[in-house]
């Protein structure tokens, strides 16, 4: 069977839905990564140790042009993306590829089925990870909602494909035709965010808030969820051993509650330490797990966490079954607190504030925060930048503010 939206049959082999070990044994077997001593596979990413929002683009088409916030979307050229598929399929040919089919929603009422097509294993590795893995018996007739294709060897001609003067890397989006293309990028985060954006256009025209945030549950069932951008704090917070953990980045709420979007966690591992931060250290030194840009101590193969030769990005990438008090389910009821983290940098902020619901709205759309070292392209070391970025998470929000700050403020009224 092939893809729907993407044909794959002029790559060399293309491996369906490996699991795990496999991945991992490929990985090494083909030079990706190395083992560390603990298990974890260790991946480097090259050039691009973050996002590149700059060399994003979403089609501009009927079916686009009054759904999309273009003043912070780049508009591509219907002709522009149907030459990057075409020459997508040129590149594909003769290599292996890995497919992965996931869902991406905890609530199946909500949930979309995506199909990641990708030139690495440890990158089919990590959105396995990432994503949610369906039941074997669901794979035989599994029809994708979305598709994405990531290619790390592809070079971007801004020429001829539309794309940023100066870069060889691309992310092209078409959401008439369900089809994500990533080129020249080998940051596996670039493919969990293309799914996001992809959950943050379609969920607001059913009603459903998707929310750039991690959320845990009490075991009286009382959930909060915590707003913020990548590096700020999120995937530390929502890891508290007393509650239960529902996600650590993506989420949506509907009116039977909220639900992650995702089978596993992303989280910073810059001077992680086991007395700080417990859970995410055993996740991060077990088998399975995907270290990304960790530098490995010579001689031992030891993970070296305050390492950041790389980046302050470094990742780790675990199922969320790696965490003892991970929710089964990936759902819980509608949020009793919703914690807004702006990781000010400058003391314009008090520590802590209690926000009326009016309050709330004025500043998830404002968004104020700071761009933390390494989340993005360019920023490094101990560098930091102050950034108003609506909804907590405009790198991936392709409608207007207003959309997602009305289903947000009718959902805090609804449900107090």
């Amino acid at each position: 069977m092939t893809s729907e939206t993407f044909p794959l049959t002029a790559a060399k082999t293309v491996l369906r839905n490996l699991r795990e070990p496999q991945l991992i044994e490929l990985a090494v077997q083909r030079g990706e990564g190395r083992l560390a001593s603990t298990g974890a596979l260790t991946m480097t990413t090259g050039i691009h140790t973050g996002r590149s929002p700059t060399d994003k683009f979403t089609v501009r088409d009927a079916s686009t042009e009054d759904q999309i916030w273009w003043d912070n979307n780049k508009p591509m050229q219907a002709a522009h993306f149907d030459t990057i598929y075409a020459d997508f399929q040129k590149a594909i040919v003769g290599k292996d590829l890995f497919v992965q089919d996931l869902y991406a929603g905890a609530d199946s009422r909500q949930q979309i089925k995506g199909r990641i097509v990708t030139e690495f294993a440890w990158h089919a590795l990590f959105i396995r990870h990432m994503l949610r893995r369906p039941e074997v018996a669901a794979l035989a007739n599994f029809a994708p909602d979305v598709t994405v294709v990531n290619l790390p060897s592809f070079k971007a001609d801004p020429a001829r494909h539309g794309s940023r003067p100066g870069s060889e890397t691309v992310i092209a989006i078409n959401f008439a035709k369900k089809l994500i293309l990533i080129g020249g990028s080998e940051y596996a985060g670039e493919t969990k965010k293309s799914v996001f954006t992809y959950l943050n256009f379609t969920l607001p025209a059913k009603g459903v808030m998707p929310m750039h945030c991690s959320a845990n549950v009490g075991h009286g069932g009382d959930s909060a969820v915590f707003f913020g951008l990548s590096g700020t704090g999120k995937t530390t917070l929502s890891a508290d051993p007393k509650r239960i953990l529902l996600g650590d980045d993506e989420h949506g709420w509907s009116n039977d509650g909220i639900f992650n979007f995702e089978g596993g966690c992303y989280a910073k591992t810059i001077r992680l330490s086991k007395d700080a931060e417990p859970q995410i250290w055993d996740a991060s030194n077990r088998f399975g797990t995907v270290l990304e840009n960790v530098i490995l101590k010579e001689g031992t193969h030891e993970p070296d966490f305050d390492n950041g030769k790389l980046t302050e990005n470094t990742r780790s990438c675990y199922p969320l079954e790696f965490i003892a008090n991970a929710s089964k389910t990936g759902t819980a009821t509608h949020p009793k607190n919703i914690v807004m983290l702006c990781a000010d940098a400058f003391g314009v902020m008090p520590p802590i504030a209690k926000l009326s619901p009016s309050q709330a709205m004025y500043h998830f759309l404002s968004g104020y925060t700071a761009k933390v070292a390494g989340t993005e392209k360019g920023m490094k070391g101990n560098e930091v930048s102050a950034t108003f970025s609506t909804c907590f998470g405009a790198p991936f929000m392709p409608r207007h503010p207003s959309v997602y700050g009305n289903l947000l403020r009718d959902l805090i009224a609804k449900h107090r």
